[in-house]
């Protein structure tokens, strides 16, 4: 009698955290969703590529431990390579463009030359909509906006998201071709895709992406793949947090600076007479900007928590209905002979 393959014991290293949440789809902005969907390797895995060993469940989790925060800790990056992490994204296309700034991966993107895509857009939470800063050229801060203003400002994406919607089922109707009927749809229309990166190069992305300084809206699909990422491979996550997330890395200059305050003494440190100015600081060859940031790492405390909410998943006919029912009606076929 066949056994069931599902019942059937793997060889390969498997974390149970992951096994939970494989194809389960959890929400990020208002359509949008990131599921893993596959992932090869764990933090064992890493190990014995360092140690070019055969060896498998022989080491105690505290030397895994170790050497994965050696590695992480002087950049000895390679053998995190050897873990990958496949995923199911749908986000906004402006999201989008900036998320395939990274050229790390492999990806499968949505074809609006093949389908019809669903008409399905973005809308900013009202908090979002705030000004443009004057010390960041790429971001917003300050208060959000005036309630009128933002009332203003939805009411004029929607009516650019109507026509564009009437253009595109329009144009499909007289069987324009697909690849020509999307030219005009908005950066706030929802693409997906199949994204496979591996771990090295995905904490290099999460680190951008779920700085403060990013985007917010890539910064939500960060903290999501970031709490799929605790699940896969914990002590790299771990590693990750320490060493990226809440550490920082130091110039010549910020190290003279620290030099100025504290000493070696013994088999510890003391501190150093006096206190260092900005204008010290800039005498050591930092400027304003390098000060700020300076400054801004002592003063960040808080570990973030990118633990998964389990209770927010969803299946995958969730979202597959919801992207079918924005779908326009299909083009009539071409009549035969």
């Amino acid at each position: 009698m066949a056994e069931d393959a599902r019942s059937q014991q793997t060889l390969r290293s498997v974390s149970p955290g992951a096994e939970e949440i494989l194809g389960r789809y959890f929400p990020v902005l208002d359509h949008g969703f990131v599921a893993l969907v596959d992932y090869m390797g764990t933090d064992e895995d890493i190990e014995r590529a360092a140690r070019v060993s055969y060896g498998f469940g022989t080491r105690k989790r505290s030397q895994t431990r170790g050497l994965l925060r050696y590695l992480r800790r002087h950049k000895h990056t390679t053998p995190s390579e050897m873990v990958e992490l496949k995923f199911h994204c749908s986000m906004p296309i402006f999201v989008a463009r900036q998320w395939i700034r990274h050229r790390t991966a492999n990806v499968n993107e949505l074809s609006g030359r093949y389908s019809l895509l669903p008409m399905l857009f973005y809308r900013p939470p009202a908090d979002q909509l705030r000004p443009q800063s004057a010390g960041n050229h790429q971001g917003r801060a300050g208060a959000p906006l005036d309630e009128s203003l933002r009332a203003e400002a939805f009411r004029r994406w929607q009516e650019v998201r109507n026509a564009a919607v009437a253009t595109y089922e329009w144009l499909n109707a007289q069987e324009v071709a697909r690849e020509i009927a999307r030219i005009d749809l908005p950066l706030s229309t929802y693409t997906q895709w199949y994204w496979k990166i591996d771990l090295h190069n995905l904490l290099h992305f999460l680190t951008l992406r779920v700085d403060r300084h990013a985007q917010w809206e890539i910064q939500e699909y960060g903290r999501v793949m970031a709490g799929m990422l605790k699940r896969v491979a914990p002590i790299s996550y771990e590693a990750w947090i320490d060493y990226d997330v809440c550490g920082a890395r130091l110039s010549r200059m910020e190290l003279d600076v620290l030099r100025a305050l504290v000493r070696p003494a013994g088999d510890g440190l003391a501190a150093a007479a006096g206190q260092q100015t900005h204008a010290d600081m800039e005498a050591r060859g930092l400027s304003r900007r390098e000060i700020e940031e300076l400054l801004d790492a002592f003063g960040r405390a808080a570990v973030p928590d990118f633990e998964l909410d389990l209770g927010r998943a969803r299946p995958a006919s969730y979202f597959e209905k919801q992207a079918m029912a924005a779908v326009p009606a299909s083009a009539p076929k071409p009549s035969e002979g």
